[in-house]
């Protein structure tokens, strides 16, 4: 029956760090994604077929059952270096099998127990901290059928084969625990390696491993003050015999043209010092005369390589400058346009012995670059020519975050192109898109999506440009979700786990950052509950239930940390916490000093960590487990309600975070969710439809509101601009997403704290909302296997749509206004079903809708639309109208400039105050008059229009 059915497997995914990447297990997970023609298919079983090498046999193997999302590898486990091919092929209920998929190759990438020999060494006499050193071999060999090279430092590296880079990557291996986790890259340089004579060279920087981490007198290197690397090439033959070319003390070293590095100082290049040869032979090239290089220095082992599970760092485009600026003392300031990661490339021609210098920063200040919030980060890069004509040049072992870059030292003329920005991160493949014509919003979203490529640099950072770029593990606990859906961070997030159960201690104390390079750590609320949270959320996008497995003992640890610490009566307070970081009426040098009570913000996050602890531990068959957390986490829900809610529903924290924790982690009774949500609604209002939440508070403010009906009061949140909001940034120009709330005041000066970062992607976490209210699609079952599609079209806004490339296949939902309809589509992949409820449904059992293309419409809601205003409005009245209230605004502001501003800052927007009271303290008895008289006018306008439209 073979070939009757209409369903095509179009793509296979192995556990791999990319598509295509050598596998890191020898029993990799697999999945497959399925195209029919009848939308009503369904997968009976699959077919998978593997040719080992060169083998004229296949194995063969059956899945029953509809899965084809994390399936075990159904083969005999691979060895070292086994290769082979792949394919897949599906039966339908009817029994019809289709045609076979096109073949996936699959590389075993790790080593085999016992196979790492290969010493570490490094430069043997360095002159200064993190010296950069050449380091080569040669070595003879006939023909080979086969060449693998496996590598690992202990800080960066790039290998080259007889003068070719063996691969593109950079900044390689990465970033891991160096003291128990290394990681080895696995790479074919079969047509590298020729007969007779060759070389195997390694350019070695310092950059993580020999950073100086820690705050103000306590930074200081935690890796030792030496870059060190490790390497091994398996040379094998056609008679089937092999040979080991490995590092040892037999390699020589030397000092090249790369003079200083480091991440957070920049680079210093002499090309004057190029390593050539008296005949013209560079060092990386076999016959080079390295007579007078001294030996390697053999360095003490470190913890054996593993194979790479994160996805490897790369040039991923590169950005010429949109405008050139003046600057100091004849130097040129370029605007790329873009706050990005990376570094600059240069091609530039000019006498030897000059130097050009090239400084970084985010923004400016008075038209100077504003390094201040770099802190101790000098983020500048040198080179020197050699004076050989046209020379070109890239940093190899850095990066900065910037958008402007100040050129000083430039020879001659720098014309268009001279300087082009090279961005650079971990290569992750895209999953998921917003669109909306709303041209803030839009800029905001692609904002989120800039600060997560600019932080996902090997670990998940806080920040890319200041003497930091930490795994701050509270970072990632918040803007996880929004990462699962825009990226596929499995690999990612998966590698940075192992690190993170690594730094724990006996106790399960989670470090802040990981890896864990500052010393001191204590608990913390919502930082160490990444342990629980992260393997969550890959289990819910992706359906990874392996990851969740492996980190189950970390979380579990965290989570009986906690408990002790809460004690018997199940409330965490009293140590030291981080709180709502960053609430918005923090002093700048005291960004923890937040309205909401530590206690209440931890004891919430201890409910939620236990019942996702709870929910682990029933998917991984732990019933026991399971049972016994869900009973702690509503013994927790309990205390938390005892402790810090009145019988009335109000919280002793009266702030929103408060109220936003209590609803979205459903903490609350539900007799007491309708005024939680009302409260929450009301204390917006007062705040003038800003920001009043941090770090915690601030990805769940949205969900609380339209979750307890508050729709029109979310939109208004989402839609400000003025300071501090998520659009205030974006009216500054900003380009990413920012620290603070007000990392660069209205006046175009940087916020004077310590701490001020323009690229942070934390509050970028109301992206998630976006994706799942906004635009309304949320995961129902792990994997996107079921999905809700439930659009929300909020005042203010005509359109939205998300798209989401789900392990079945794409998934596409978008509504639009069209007139006084809402139109909605949707496309649904083979293999998923979504539930449908329409903007306005009444509420019931949800329509359930299967694979195809889908359109609906259904009425829009009726606009609220404002009534009369006047002097005797009440402040809420008139934060509700904000026609009335920017006519107010504007009449202040021309009768005395930085009103507006003063009046934001002091006024409770209440209903037991008028506006009268309000401008009596900043406008004299005319303005006053006027404010009335416009107001009265906008009423009369108001009445006309409503009897036109009743007419």
């Amino acid at each position: 029956m073979s070939g009757r059915t209409g369903a095509r497997v179009v793509r296979i995914d192995l556990e791999s760090p990319r598509p295509g990447d050598p596998v890191s297990v020898a029993e990799p997970r697999l999945g497959w994604r399925v195209e029919a023609d009848d939308p009503a298919w369904r997968q009976a079983f699959a077919e998978l077929s593997w040719e080992l090498g060169s083998a004229t046999t296949t194995a063969m193997a059956r899945v029953e059952g509809e899965g084809r999302l994390g399936v075990a590898w159904p083969f005999a486990p691979l060895a070292p270096r086994d290769r082979g091919r792949l394919r897949v092929r599906v039966a339908g209920e009817d029994g019809a099998t289709g045609d076979w998929s096109a073949p996936v190759a699959v590389a075993a990438g790790f080593l085999g127990a016992g196979e790492w020999i290969a010493a570490w060494i490094g430069h043997p006499a360095p002159e200064r901290h993190a010296q950069p050193v050449v380091l080569r071999h040669e070595f003879d060999c006939g023909a080979v059928v086969r060449a693998t090279l496996y590598a690992s430092a202990v800080g960066v590296a790039q290998l080259a084969v007889n003068g070719v880079d063996v691969d593109d990557q950079v900044l390689k291996p990465g970033w891991t625990p160096f003291a128990t986790r290394t990681v080895h890259d696995t790479t074919d340089v079969t047509t590298l390696v020729r007969p007779g004579a060759n070389c195997l060279s390694i350019r070695l920087a310092g950059a993580w491993a020999t950073e100086h981490f820690g705050f103000r007198q306590n930074a200081q290197p935690r890796y030792g003050g030496q870059p060190r690397a490790a390497a091994q090439l398996l040379l094998e033959f056609a008679d089937g015999t092999s040979r080991w070319i490995a590092t040892s003390g037999d390699w020589r070293a030397a000092t090249g043209p790369l003079l200083e590095s480091g991440l957070y100082a920049g680079e210093r290049f002499d090309a004057r010092s190029a390593l050539v040869d008296a005949a013209g032979r560079d060092c990386a090239e076999p016959g080079y005369d390295d007579t007078g290089w001294p030996g390697a220095r053999v360095l003490p082992a470190e913890a054996v390589p593993g194979a790479r599970i994160s996805p490897p760092v790369r040039r991923i485009e590169q950005l010429a400058a949109v405008a050139q600026l003046p600057g100091e003392d004849g130097a040129t300031i370029l605007d790329f346009g873009q706050n990005l990661v990376g570094r600059l490339r240069i091609r530039v021609s000019g006498p030897a012995g000059t130097t050009v210098t090239l400084r970084h920063a985010e923004v400016l200040e008075d038209g100077r670059l504003g390094t201040r919030p770099l802190r101790r980060a000098s983020a500048t890069d040198h080179y020197t020519l050699a004076g050989s004509g046209e020379e070109e040049w890239e940093p190899e072992f850095t990066f900065h975050g910037f958008r402007y870059a100040e050129v000083s030292g430039w020879p001659g003329e720098l014309r268009s192109g001279d300087v082009v920005a090279v961005v650079v991160h971990s290569e992750l493949e895209r999953t998921g898109w917003f669109e909306t014509s709303h041209p803030l919003l839009q800029r905001l979203h692609d904002n989120v999506v800039w600060s997560l490529r600019g932080n996902f640099l090997s670990v998940p950072t806080d920040c890319p440009q200041r003497d930091e770029r930490l795994g701050w593990t509270g970072d990632i606990q918040v803007f996880a979700p929004t990462a699962g859906f825009l990226y596929d961070v499995r690999g990612f997030l998966d590698s940075w786990l192992r690190d993170l159960a690594l730094e724990q201690d006996d106790d399960g104390l989670v470090p802040f950052v990981v890896p864990n390079v500052i010393g001191l750590a204590r608990p913390a609320a919502a930082w160490g509950d990444a342990a629980v949270v992260v393997p969550d959320e890959l289990q819910r996008r992706f359906g990874d239930l392996a990851t969740l497995e492996r980190q189950y003992p970390s979380a579990r640890a965290w989570v009986e940390l906690c408990l002790r610490l809460a004690g018997p009566a199940r409330v965490w307070e009293g140590d030291f916490q981080f709180g709502d970081w960053l609430d918005p009426t923090a002093p700048p040098e005291r960004p923890g000093q937040a309205m909401t009570a530590t206690g209440l913000v931890a004891t919430a996050c201890l409910a939620r960590s236990v019942r996702l602890l709870a929910r682990a531990a029933r998917l991984l068959g732990r019933d026991g487990d399971a049972d016994d957390y869900d009973g702690i986490a509503e013994e927790v829900r309990r205390a938390f309600v005892r402790e810090y809610v009145t019988p009335a529903g109000r919280m002793l924290s009266d702030t929103p975070t408060a109220y936003a924790l209590g609803l979205a982690f459903d903490l609350l009774p539900g007799a007491l969710r309708a005024a939680a949500g009302s409260r929450l609604a009301e204390l917006v209002r007062e705040n003038g439809y800003r920001i009043a939440t941090g770090f915690v508070g601030t990805p769940l403010v949205l969900d609380a509101l339209t979750a307890t009906g508050h729709e029109a009061a979310a939109a208004r949140l989402l839609l400000q601009t003025a300071c501090p909001s998520w659009l205030y940034p974006v009216t500054m120009g900003a380009t990413t997403i920012w620290e603070r709330w007000d990392s660069m005041l209205p006046d175009g000066t940087i916020n004077p704290g310590d701490m001020t970062s323009f690229n942070h992607y934390a509050l970028g976490a109301v992206a998630d909302w976006m994706h799942r209210e906004l635009a309304g699609l949320t995961i129902l079952e792990a994997g996107h296997r079921r999905v809700r599609l439930a659009p929300h079209p909020l005042p203010g806004i005509d359109d939205a749509a998300v798209a989401f490339e789900s392990p079945f296949g794409r998934i596409e939902l978008g509504w639009r206004r069209d007139g006084g309809l809402i139109v909605v589509t949707a496309t649904i992949p083979l293999g998923v079903e979504a539930e449908l409820a329409l903007p306005g449904a009444p509420a019931g059992a949800p329509r359930v809708v299967g694979a195809g293309r889908h359109r609906w419409t259904c009425s829009a809601p009726d606009p609220v639309r404002p009534g009369t205003v006047g002097l005797d409005s009440s402040l809420a009245q008139l934060a509700d109208d904000p026609e009335a209230l920017d006519l107010v605004e504007q009449l202040l502001e021309a009768h005395r400039p930085g009103a507006v501003a003063a009046m934001r800052a002091a006024t409770r927007w209440t209903r037991g105050q008028t506006l009268a009271e309000l401008v009596f303290q900043y406008a004299s008895p005319t303005v006053q008059r006027e404010i009335g008289h416009r107001l009265d006018a906008l009423s009369v306008a108001r009445e006309r229009a409503a009897r036109e439209r009743a007419a």
